[in-house]
């Protein structure tokens, strides 16, 4: 289905002419999972956002669906659960995104406090595995002797090492997540706007009922009337309630940041997903996870009050993680100079939310006598001498300080707040990518409520655990045959078998009409005939407008694929510029705007000793 500027501005008009049920202010991860229930419910829907789709955290995380282990140490079974239900309901319904990947977790007995020992950790992965239903599958959890360990991963640090435990992890491309949910929602009759910014509201007495935005392309004004508005503007959740001057509004967000940064793997080889506590007793952990030829590592957790559009990776994040990094493997020896992209993002935590799944994330301590009670019912049931009763009791009465133990009525999932305003916009803040779907899910109760109470308007309710997202409408059990089979349709369309089978994995079903591109058309001049279906395809598909919204968010040129990106820059921006008829003054601007974006996720400022 097109989805591309001209269909833009035919949304634009829609947005300025027609009354949306509902209209979302934010096209990040929360936006995208609203926008394609509501779409799919049959809803007029609008979403507008003022960057491009995902730009602002959601194409900045971890890029991981992970399901919070670490909570195990202090025995939090219900926060893993919920995750790791979660997460086999986003595999189910995007099965070409999250891919399984297990995770290594190393153990030492040298470095003062640690999350785990290896009694622990087996103990915590096994309660993991029954949680994520994998016992007795290839995936189950397993443990490894030193010997193993260094077998493995030779250049990992070999003083005070235990073992390591290995479990079940999912490596996720969250702003492919979210670009996949926003065409959905738009092939199912969403508006899906982005670059265009609310500015202010349109009320009717005292009630929110409609947004004023500007076009950020073309610096119009329009107002776009809505019987209900939602704000998923993620950290930007306060500054978009603030807008409505006639009453003052507590803050909801605690925005931290995240870094990080991305070597060679012949400069950090880590052949899987390798997840250790920093040895600098912060209580922090940190992940090296191998992507395409490269190994990325981080992350940073520091709260944070800059600028929201733009935040920069410092000298002192990279200090903190080289420090990290060169310690874990002390032979990598990894400076400045090796790192060859990075990227820093914003998370919109709640104030007063101790139990995130993020870095730094505490959900309180447990006392030594819960634990020791927790441990020896967990392995008295295990031996078939306990019962599942006395393992939630034991569970559900711990001595704890946990913050999160209780979900406030508000909340639809663990981390984030629902609710409507008295100016009658509904809030849908904080949560994390794993819970997307959950969090959407939660809103659409509230508004198919507020459209009936308010407006006799009555939608069915979706079963979104099974509806499935752009490119995922295949047996996620079959991912790999389902890859090889749409991998020949690209050869038979002139591609190598290694670039249909890359393309295959990467869009799913929507290979398919690649490959038909690449079969129509000839290669742009400069780039593969498989790069140049692809960029038609952004282009046509994915509402790419800008090179960088094709290099960083709808590909991995920018963050993983450094080695070609030089080589490419000026093919795909000539490209772009042919297909949009720009003049030489826009062509310049996006170069300028291409190359600034380049140089910060290059740090060339850090390597030239530029300011921070």
């Amino acid at each position: 289905m097109a989805f591309s500027k001209t269909t833009r501005t035919k949304s634009i008009a829609a947005l300025k002419n027609e009354e949306m049920d509902l209209l979302i202010i934010g096209g990040g991860i929360t936006g995208a999972g609203v926008a394609i229930q509501a779409a799919a419910a049959g809803m007029k829907t609008g979403l507008i956002e003022m960057q491009d789709f995902a730009e602002g955290t959601s194409s900045r995380s971890t890029k991981l669906v992970h399901g919070g282990i670490r909570y195990l140490k202090n025995f939090d079974v219900e926060v893993v659960a919920d995750t790791v239900t979660e997460r086999a309901v986003v595999q189910n319904i995007a099965p070409h995104i999250p891919k399984p990947d297990p995770m290594l977790l190393p153990i030492y007995n040298d470095e003062g406090p640690t999350t785990f020992s290896m009694f622990s950790v087996k103990v915590a992965m096994d309660i993991y595995d029954q949680l994520a239903h994998v016992k007795g599958t290839k995936y189950e959890n397993y443990t490894l002797t030193p010997e193993e360990v260094l077998k493995r991963e030779p250049f990992i640090k070999k003083e005070g090492l235990q073992g390591a435990g290995v479990y079940l992890d999912f490596r996720n491309n969250d702003a492919r997540l979210v670009i996949e949910n926003i065409k959905q929602a738009a092939a199912d009759g969403g508006h899906m706007v982005s670059k265009m910014k609310a500015v202010g509201f349109i009320y009717k007495d005292d009630q929110i009922v409609g947004v004023k935005a500007r076009d950020l392309l073309t610096d119009e004004t329009i107002e776009i009337k809505a019987k209900l508005v939602i704000n998923t503007s993620g950290p930007w959740v306060d500054k978009v309630r603030n807008m409505n001057f006639t009453k003052p509004v507590v803050p909801k967000m605690r925005p931290t940041k995240g870094v990080h940064l991305v070597v060679d793997a012949k400069k950090l080889p880590v052949p899987q997903p390798t997840y250790f506590d920093t040895a600098l007793n912060d209580g922090r952990m940190v992940f090296a996870i191998p992507r395409e030829s490269k190994t990325y590592f981080g992350t940073t957790d520091t709260d944070y009050k800059g600028d929201y559009v733009d935040p920069k990776v410092t000298k002192e994040d990279v200090d903190y993680l080289l420090t990290v990094i060169n310690h874990r493997y002390p032979e990598a020896k990894i400076t400045i100079d090796d790192i060859e992209s990075s990227w820093a993002g914003l998370r919109p935590l709640l104030i007063g939310n101790a139990g995130s799944d993020y870095n730094g994330g505490d959900n309180g301590n447990i006392s030594t006598k819960s634990f020791h009670q927790a441990v020896d019912v967990v392995t008295a049931y295990k031996n078939g001498q306990a019962t599942r009763d006395e393992v939630e009791d034991v569970l559900n009465n711990l001595e704890s300080s946990r913050a999160e133990k209780r979900l406030s009525p508000s909340a639809v999932s663990r981390g984030s707040s629902l609710e409507q305003e008295q100016d009658g916009m509904i809030t849908l803040s904080g949560g994390k990518i794993t819970d997307y779907r959950k969090m959407a899910a939660g809103a659409m109760t509230m508004i198919r409520k507020l459209l009936k109470e308010n407006y006799d308007l009555i939608f069915k309710e979706i079963d979104s655990k099974n509806y499935s997202v752009s490119g995922g409408d295949f047996d996620p059990t079959k991912l790999e045959e389902t890859v090889a089979e749409y991998a020949k349709i690209g050869v038979a369309a002139g591609l190598t078998e290694a670039e249909a089978t890359y393309i295959a994995d990467f869009y799913g079903t929507n290979a398919s009409k690649i490959f038909q591109y690449a079969k129509e058309m000839t290669a742009y001049p400069g780039m593969t005939l498989a790069e140049s279906a692809r960029l038609r395809y952004g282009l046509e598909e994915e509402m790419v407008l800008t090179p960088v919204d094709y290099l960083l968010r709808r590909t991995n040129h920018i963050l993983f694929e450094r080695d070609s990106l030089d080589a490419l820059r000026q093919p795909v921006l000539l490209a772009m510029a042919r297909y949009f008829n720009w003049d030489e003054a826009k062509k310049e601007e996006m170069a300028a705007q291409l190359d600034d974006a380049i140089n910060e996720s290059d740090l060339v400022a850090l390597k030239t000793g530029g300011k921070n």
